[in-house]
């Protein structure tokens, strides 16, 4: 007959192994374990796991050393007893399946560590991706508004540039005309001189005729 205590650790052991598998795979199970393994690792779970563990711990070493009594026993009978023999199947299938069921509750803590590290690493993954594809549209957008500002600018060159020839050609234009002006007032000025010249010898020639005209008058009064 089965020992009880040894139907329980087996009972913990497969619950164990179906928490091993669930936090391994990731499936909708796996949430509800890290939950409930959460929930274990708060207020009175630690202290409900510590007394745990330290019978587990007491049965492995009451298995251990009930092994040790009956080697020593079947050493001084020379053989092992039918009785004994039983009893050390016993104990020793008790002692493996605690022994295996303390190392698997030591893979499930660090599984579960793992487990949740890995979980806080992807979100701070996801924030830094998100915050890294906000700056680059920020960027692009930047960039497209430097674009923008750019092309306008270039725009604005352009129009001065064409204002700045325009300007050019009518100052050219302006001294175009200056220059014509200036001709034309040397050749007024020219036309002046000579109409000046030509009035003078006129009068000379006024002058000259009106004298001998008076001169006759003067003797004919005297």
């Amino acid at each position: 007959m089965i020992n009880p205590m040894i139907r329980i650790v087996f009972l913990v052991l497969s619950a164990e192994v179906v928490v091993v598998v669930a936090l391994l795979f990731k499936t909708p199970f796996r949430k509800l374990v890290i939950l409930g393994l959460d929930r274990l690792k708060r207020g009175r779970g630690p202290n409900m796991v510590k007394v745990v563990v330290c019978i587990m711990v007491a049965f492995l070493s009451s298995s251990l050393y009930s092994m040790a009594q009956i080697r020593s026993r079947s050493e001084k009978a020379g053989a092992l007893t039918p009785i004994d023999q039983v009893l050390m199947n016993d104990y020793l299938l008790g002692a493996s399946l605690m022994g295996y069921s303390l190392l698997l509750a030591l893979i499930i803590d660090r599984l579960h560590h793992y487990v949740r590290e890995l979980r806080a690493l992807r979100k701070n993954m996801e924030v830094v991706m998100k915050q890294n594809k906000g700056l680059e549209e920020a960027k692009s957008g930047d960039e497209i508004k430097s674009r923008d500002t750019l092309a306008s600018l270039n725009e604005q060159i352009k129009q001065l540039k064409l204002e700045l020839e325009e300007r050019i050609n009518a100052a050219k234009a302006v001294n175009v005309k200056v220059e014509a002006l200036k001709k034309q007032n040397e050749d007024l000025l020219l036309k002046y001189d000579r109409i000046l010249e030509d009035n003078q010898s006129l009068r000379n020639l006024l002058q000259s005729i009106e004298q001998p005209l008076s001169h006759p008058e003067s003797m004919k009064i005297s």
